[in-house]
């Protein structure tokens, strides 16, 4: 029995420390770390939240934006705070993303939130300090966990 436990909580040790390194690695923009979590969102979580991701009753939106190159359209999954007149994206990647970048250089986009379908235009990147009033609290708080320093404000037209 005592073999049991030192075995289990070595295991619970090793994913406390694995945790401890994603939100470090996240909250201080550690290349390898931040591309990990990209690449296992783009090619794991993002399929799976897609399937219903705008649709009523889901937390998760879509980012519809066309490609600075190739004109095709593209759908993200992101999540939207919303105000009246405006919606905010956290940008956890920072700024570096290619959606990000695509919406920027178009200048406008089409976001399908909660079954509805939403145009946005003057895109803007912002200091998350700059619309924190405008941020639910336990999402406030998450985003300073994961330091994340920007959102992109975005006008409904």
């Amino acid at each position: 029995m005592r073999v049991v436990a030192v075995i289990l909580g070595t295991l619970i040790g090793a994913v406390v420390a694995l945790l401890g390194l994603l939100v470090a690695g996240m909250r201080w923009q550690v290349n390898p770390v931040v591309n990990a979590v990209r690449r296992m969102n783009r090619s794991v979580t993002n399929p799976r939240v897609m399937r219903t991701a705008g649709t009523e009753g889901t937390q998760t939106s879509v980012i519809e934006h066309v490609g600075r190159k190739s004109g095709k359209t593209y759908e993200t999954p992101v999540d939207i705070i919303e105000t009246t007149t405006r919606l905010l994206i956290a940008l956890p990647y920072g700024v570096r993303t290619d959606w990000l970048r695509n919406v920027l250089d178009a200048g406008s986009a089409t976001v399908l939130h909660s079954g509805e379908r939403i145009p946005v235009d003057r895109p803007a990147v912002v200091a998350t300090a700059d619309v924190a009033e405008l941020i639910p609290a336990r999402t406030l708080r998450t985003l300073r966990l994961f330091g994340v320093s920007q959102c992109l404000s975005l006008e409904k037209s």
